[in-house]
């Protein structure tokens, strides 16, 4: 089969799009032909060994699988042949076939396409994370996104309604922010004079929760945005700045950072991550949450799209498709 494979840590354009051994159906492996894979930030920074994880070479990136069940092992009980699935791996899914143990593996039902399962996976996944188990949002609350049009960005955005928060949402360019405008924030503002708009859209009362994957300076403006009991969220740094935080601020503003690691959750409290997955596919079904799907491309592209992804171009979720 073909598959997407990093020979070492190196620059995106030395991703191969090359032969990979086909997966086998044993024990309780699901085998699955792959439909659409999701790409996500982190799969860039891990080909260039800049992510946390850094896995034995060669090795296939990909975090996200949605497609039909092609195999199973013998042991498997959960789903049969044809099922229509989505998984998620720690690696291996930019491939045209996965083999995936089927605790990590959830049937679709109808209604829900491949390329929106692959976005509920990681990027609704994590922000659901962040804002119900670290940022404890509740109804009636402030919520400021930043990076608001990315693919993490939408979702928090959508989440945050359905929540019941008022959202205010940041965006770089006038077309990002009408993405955020589409996806129901209350308030859009770019990141020009971030300041003195936090202040206004917050009438000087602050932010009761910031979900911030980019790091940087608006990072370091949420630090000094943030209401009494805040909670800062640090999702991750696509600004390419790890920021430094003043921790008085923390004591005299009375707020949290907090630390969002969705990858292992997933690992560490799997039935919470079950139940997560549960509530996003219901909200999903009835309208509250549907991801902007920017564009579906060939797998073997995926060096190109990544690049995109990394320069913070994409808006929305991309998917490949083998």
């Amino acid at each position: 089969m073909k598959a997407i494979v990093a020979r070492d840590f190196a620059p995106l354009d030395k991703l191969e799009y090359a032969d990979w051994p086909e997966p086998a159906a044993e024990g309780r492996t699901v085998v699955i032909d792959v439909e659409t894979v999701g790409v996500n930030f982190p799969d860039g920074l891990l080909v260039q060994g800049l992510y946390q994880m850094k896995p034995p070479v060669p090795f296939v990136p990909g975090m996200e699988v949605a497609g039909r069940v092609a195999a199973v092992g013998d042991k498997v009980t959960s789903v049969k042949v044809g099922d229509r699935v989505a998984a998620l791996l720690q690696l291996g899914g930019y491939a045209e076939r996965v083999g995936v143990h089927e605790a990590a593996v959830m049937k679709l039902p109808d209604g829900v396409s491949s390329a929106d399962a692959c976005a509920l996976l990681v990027a609704y996944g994590t922000s659901h994370y962040a804002l119900k188990q670290r940022g404890r949002l509740k109804a009636g609350e402030t919520l400021c996104v930043l990076g608001a049009a990315g693919a993490t960005g939408v979702a928090a955005v959508q989440i945050g309604k359905a929540m019941g928060a008022r959202v205010i949402a940041v965006a770089s360019s006038e077309d990002k922010q009408k993405i955020a405008r589409d996806a129901g924030a209350d308030v859009v503002i770019g990141y020009d004079n971030l300041k003195d708009g936090l202040k206004e859209a917050t009438g000087g009362k602050g932010v009761d929760v910031a979900f911030d994957p980019v790091g940087g300076e608006g990072f370091d403006v949420l630090s000094r945005a943030m209401a009494w009991d805040g909670r800062l969220l640090v999702i991750g740094f696509a600004s390419g700045t790890i920021p430094k935080l003043p921790v008085n601020l923390t004591l005299v503003k009375g707020y949290s950072v907090v630390g969002v690691f969705w990858g292992a959750f997933t690992q560490k409290e799997p039935q919470v991550y079950a139940d997560n997955m549960k509530e996003l596919i219901g909200w999903h079904l009835a309208g509250k949450v549907r991801p902007v799907i920017e564009g579906v491309y060939p797998l073997k592209e995926a060096g190109t799209v990544l690049k995109r992804v990394l320069d913070r171009g994409a808006a929305g979720k991309i998917v490949l498709k083998p």
